[in-house]
Parts: structure tokens; C-alpha cells; sequence
């Protein structure tokens, strides 16, 4: 298993309206937006410093009628990607959509944990190790991956066997359950704990670094989002909030304690 083998390397929004995703999260977050031609289709590389941190994409036709609301889904590098799709399904999740190459960028899968938690894995091309690894807390890029699992427990020790994951610690609380802290070859980068009801289905958040948490919150105010969550302050000194895109993709922002 190589370092990069788990770690977080891409992520790609789904969204009905593209032109505005990009101004959004332009304004939010601050990221540039760079079109590119993809067949038929049409992509958009969304960057922080010149370099790219993830992608968006229209929601299809498809998609929306099979009930898919608009979302961010996190990819993780995998040694092999067949090997990794072939391991989760042993393991209790399954293979949404089976591995496909995509030219000059590697081969990818969309996967799901037991409880139906989506994520993608990708074997780069080149490898991502050839990519030079961001300062932790760099404005733009992802701070930390939350995990509202469907038991948290068991859904962890799925991605520390098919991931090679790292359980880091763990903060009771309280009625709430245990919040449980996971790190990879990049170091602690999330947690997981099991869904509370208002959460209607197990999912992932992905949390972007913002220079002011609370000057962000405004922009996201201003620029047709909904502040769902904090800002608040999180053990570890971190401070945070959770937030919708006006299309209704749920997001967090994160300023990192370092």
C-alpha cells in the first residue's frame, strides 16, 4: 500500500445551475473558475492559487430522475481501482458505478459504504504523490472530511480496511454519541460520528478553508446560501459552520487551528 493509497484528492460538485456555482462559490470561497471541454458535456475546474482543488459539472437528466440532489463528492486515491471497488463490495458497500477510465486523468468508481455513505476512489494519472501537497489550513483547499455515518463504528472500520485509515482519537459527546477522529498519509483530516435525525441519510461534508469563518458566513448570506450550522468554535480550537449553496448542496467551511 503506497502513502497515497487513502488519501483525499479531488472533489467534484454536481449542480444544476453551473454559471451559478461559479459565481457562489467564487464569491464564498474565493476560487477561480477555469471551463473545460469534455465531450458533450461541459466541466468546470474550480482552483485556489492557480491550482486545482476540484471540479463541477451539470446535475444530468439521469441523475435528477433518479432522485440525486445536488452534492460534492470526495475522491480518494487508490492504489488500484478495480482491486479497491472489488474490496468494498467484500467488505458490505457497493459499486455505484463501475471503474471507468477517464483519458490523461486516471480510472475512477463511485462507491458507497454499508450504510450507503457515497464517496469515489481514483487511481491519477500521473500519480498524485507527483503533485505537490498543499500547507495544511491554505486558504481554498479542503481542511477536514465529516462522516455522518450509519454507524459510526462499523461504517470507520470499513474505510480503515478498504483505506488503510487511522482512528486518531475520539471526543464523547454526550447525548450526540462519540465523534470519532481519522488520519491518513496527510495527517488527522476528519471525523465520523453516526447520523442525528435531522440528517435524513448517511453522507459526507467537506469542510473548505476560509481566511475568516465569520466574514464568510455573510458572503454566503449575500450570495443566495443558507447558513445551516455555527459559526462555532470545535475542540482542537478549529472554527467553523455548515452551510447550503442556493441549489441546495450542503458544504462546510473551516479555519484551521494550526
Amino acid at each position: 500500500m503506497s502513502d497515497d493509497h487513502g488519501r483525499f484528492i479531488w472533489y467534484e460538485l454536481m449542480t444544476p445551475n453551473l454559471g451559478m456555482a461559479k459565481r457562489f462559490y467564487g464569491e464564498v470561497v474565493g476560487w477561480t473558475a477555469q471551463d473545460m471541454p469534455m465531450g458533450d458535456g461541459a466541466y468546470t475546474v474550480l482552483e485556489a492559487a492557480g491550482e486545482g482543488v476540484g471540479g463541477a459539472m451539470p446535475l444530468s437528466d439521469e441523475h435528477e430522475a433518479q432522485g440525486v440532489p445536488p452534492n460534492w463528492t470526495g475522491y480518494v486515491h487508490v492504489d488500484d481501482c478495480d482491486a479497491a471497488a472489488a474490496e468494498a463490495r467484500a467488505l458490505g458497500g457497493g459499486v455505484l458505478r463501475a471503474p471507468t477510465d477517464i483519458a490523461g486523468i486516471g480510472r475512477f468508481a463511485v462507491i458507497s459504504d454499508p450504510h450507503g455513505a457515497v464517496s469515489a476512489i481514483m487511481k491519477p494519472v500521473p500519480p498524485s504523490a507527483a503533485r505537490p501537497r498543499p500547507a495544511r489550513g491554505a486558504v481554498g483547499r479542503a481542511g477536514w472530511h465529516e462522516l455522518y455515518a450509519g454507524d459510526a463504528e462499523s461504517d470507520l472500520a470499513f474505510y480503515r480496511r478498504l483505506f488503510g485509515w487511522t482512528e486518531t482519537g475520539r471526543h464523547d459527546m454526550g447525548a450526540m454519541g462519540v465523534y470519532r477522529l481519522f488520519g491518513n498519509a496527510d495527517g488527522e483530516v476528519g471525523g465520523a460520528m453516526t447520523r442525528p435525525p435531522q440528517i435524513p441519510a448517511p453522507c459526507w461534508c467537506y469542510y473548505f478553508e476560509a481566511a475568516d469563518v465569520d466574514a464568510a458566513a455573510g458572503r454566503v448570506k449575500r450570495a443566495g446560501g443558507a447558513v445551516v450550522m455555527g459559526p462555532m468554535d470545535v475542540p482542537g480550537g478549529s472554527r467553523v459552520l455548515q452551510a447550503t449553496d442556493p441549489q441546495g448542496a450542503s458544504f462546510g467551511l473551516v479555519k484551521t487551528r494550526l
